[in-house]
């Protein structure tokens, strides 16, 4: 049920931001993992008991609870928001990020770039499918460098990985090599 309430919240515009007439295809497209909501109802479970304590509790109070609880409700809200409209694309020339609920930040990193990609997986990570990314570049200062909270961040460090291969940036393939040798 969740789930679907989630799909209707609206998506950022990733098509805006690539580069059609030039080829560029979107390869992955990843949004956070699910365990970036457990805060976002926890607020609201906080928010039905103080709706709950406004029946209930001293009537004087009551609209201080219902006030309190309407505003835990509207930054739940923005949490869901900020959750989902954070995402991370890749392509077949870069990788980059578009988030924001009000304004629209987009940082990017071009494929050859990339030097480097650590994924770190926490305990929890491992256990209920998600992990973290750190990007590093040759620039020292860079908008995209911490992606946290990706699902399945070993098939995303692989896709990534094949798009790099692919664009001839890393020695060639046991394939390329067996061709060029016929």
């Amino acid at each position: 049920m969740f789930r679907a309430l989630l799909d209707r919240l609206p998506d950022q515009k990733i098509d805006s931001h690539l580069l059609a007439e030039e080829g560029e295809i979107v390869v992955d497209l990843v949004r956070h993992h699910s365990v970036v909501y457990w805060r976002p109802l926890a607020e609201l479970a906080g928010t039905g008991l103080l709706w709950l304590l406004a029946i209930i509790g001293p009537i004087r109070l009551g609209w201080f609870f219902i006030l309190v609880g309407v505003g835990l409700a509207l930054h739940a809200l923005y949490l869901t928001l900020r959750e989902r409209r954070d995402v991370f694309v890749i392509t077949n020339m870069r990788v980059f990020r578009a988030s924001g609920v009000f304004s629209v930040r987009i940082a990017t990193m071009p494929i050859t770039r990339i030097l480097d990609i650590t994924v770190e997986k926490p305990l929890l990570g491992r256990l209920l499918g998600y992990g973290h990314f750190t990007f590093e570049s040759a620039a020292q200062a860079q908008g995209l460098r911490n992606i946290r909270f990706i699902g399945d961040p070993d098939a995303r460090d692989l896709t990534i990985q094949r798009v790099i291969q692919r664009s001839g940036l890393r020695g060639r393939t046991a394939e390329q090599r067996l061709t060029d040798g016929r």
